[in-house]
């Protein structure tokens, strides 16, 4: 299974924020929409850094409140891994267990066209797992 399997089920829509906006902002995206993290953009390229929960309790805890007033690209994580529509679920398992990061840009032709989850990745594995497993009793049945 690849990434566009993800996407065909769960949609393309990305909530993103631009760098120059303040961290109150984005903690405010974050509690509405209810997601883990927001994909940064600066106008330039397709993601410019990505925003997360983790991101923001970081500074927290390191400077105080007074951290809202600041850009997102002060706080970001510059460094995104992303993939591809058609990037092995597997392993994207696997390289988002290793990198320790639950959020992954999908970028094609240098065009952000979605996001994924470690939720949404493992949503999917157990779904694949649960029909092989159907597919074996089905078999073992009619043996």
């Amino acid at each position: 299974m690849t990434v566009n399997t993800i996407l065909q089920n769960k949609g393309n829509h990305v909530a993103t924020i631009a760098a120059n906006h303040d961290l109150a902002e984005a903690v405010r995206l974050l509690g509405e929409m209810k997601i883990g993290a927001l994909l940064v953009t600066d106008g330039v390229k397709a993601v410019a850094g990505i925003l997360s929960e983790r991101d923001v309790v970081r500074a927290l805890a390191k400077k105080g409140a007074s951290i809202l007033g600041d850009p997102v690209s002060e706080h970001m994580t510059r460094e995104v891994v992303s993939c591809t529509g058609k990037s092995d679920i597997t392993e994207i398992m696997e390289l988002m267990t290793r990198g320790r990061f639950r959020h992954l840009p999908v970028i094609e032709n240098e065009r952000l066209v979605g996001v994924i989850s470690i939720g949404d990745v493992v949503k999917h594995r157990l779904a694949e797992i649960e029909a092989e497993t159907q597919a074996i009793k089905e078999y073992i049945a009619t043996a």
